[in-house]
């Protein structure tokens, strides 16, 4: 939906101070429907999904018994069946996954992707643009939900969780009324954002990307993982490993901002060094359209990862210096 990579500043610009709208096309969505949804999701799950109510929602991670995230999840509730968002690819091995675990429970699993088309709204003007042309203020509570209508197609309007840092509103809607509905918001004001501005944005917010900074290789307590876990729900795979960690015993690398001295962005899978030491990996890289220079995301051993530690980054065969950040980083 850019008109270009040299537009990606201004792309930045309009989420920091209007409003931006994200085509989220990409992403799968899972239906999941029976009487028994929310028991079975909450059994499953690393987020508390059974005290859910219609209209409300949280994100949430798929684990194996090895506290390793299988998937990274956005739950919405609806009426009447329980809406789950993938990461892009992976909605049918997420069915799969689930369907492994269905017994005898009243409970239908479906890949839906191909009915929805999926957009979000970004920047402090959202919530008013979305009601201006939507007519409905969307919810206040992160992940919370509302059914609206617009030129006569039913919409689900979408409280977001700050991927960008900031306001969000995501609009769902059937597939075929999409670009009907992106025209809509388009022309009320929304700026189309592309790739390289939406990193930007992500990777100063510290938000996680399945496949790069969360995956099957990384335990969920070596990333933020607060907003995906519920402490006081029953029990789901892998919540052994994460509660002994967290009551008995420490991860031995953290997710962590590195600030970038100079003008080199890194790459995913440059090494984190101290002095000869390699002490962990780049997962992901950008230059901050807001900072102005390079930063990055990087799995770092513990004993280096307490911010404002210097490190370096092995980029293109030279050592880089950095320093560790907390998330999100400060702008």
């Amino acid at each position: 939906m850019s008109s270009g990579a040299s537009d990606s500043p201004a792309e930045y610009l309009a989420v920091r101070e209007a409003v931006g709208l994200v085509d989220r096309r990409d992403l799968g969505v899972v239906e999941v429907s029976g009487r028994d949804r929310a028991t079975f999701l909450n059994a499953l799950l690393s987020n508390d999904v059974k005290s859910l109510a219609a209209g409300q929602g949280c994100a949430a991670t798929l684990l194996d018994i090895h506290g390793k995230v299988q998937a990274l999840l956005l739950v919405w509730v609806l009426e009447d069946r329980v809406l789950l968002l993938t990461p892009p690819g992976l909605a049918a091995s997420t069915v799969e996954q689930l369907d492994h675990y269905l017994f005898s429970e009243k409970v239908s699993l479906a890949d839906v992707t191909a009915e929805w088309a999926l957009f979000m709204l970004a920047g402090p003007g959202a919530p008013d643009l979305a009601e201006r042309v939507i007519g409905v203020r969307p919810p206040s509570a992160p992940w919370s939900s509302i059914a609206a209508t617009v030129d006569g197609t039913a919409v689900r309007l979408v409280t977001g969780g700050g991927e960008t840092g900031g306001a969000e509103v995501w609009v769902g809607v059937t597939a075929s009324a999409g670009d009907r509905v992106a025209s809509l918001l388009t022309a009320a004001g929304a700026r189309p954002i592309g790739a390289e501005a939406l990193e930007s944005l992500r990777i100063e917010a510290g938000t996680l990307r399945f496949g790069s900074d969360i995956g099957p290789s990384v335990l969920l307590p070596e990333v933020p993982f607060e907003p995906l876990l519920s402490h006081s729900k029953g029990c789901y795979p892998g919540q052994e490993v994460v509660v002994r960690i967290r009551d008995r015993g420490h991860v031995n690398r953290h997710l962590r901002g590195l600030v970038v001295t100079g003008d080199a962005v890194p790459q995913r899978g440059d090494e984190v060094v101290a002095g000869d030491a390699v002490i962990g990996s780049i997962t992901s890289a950008t230059r901050s359209y807001g900072l102005q220079h390079p930063i990055a995301l990087a799995l770092v051993r513990r004993e280096h990862a307490e911010p404002g530690a210097a490190v370096g980054v092995r980029v293109d065969g030279r050592v880089v210096p950095a320093t560790v950040s907390a998330l999100p980083f400060a702008r």
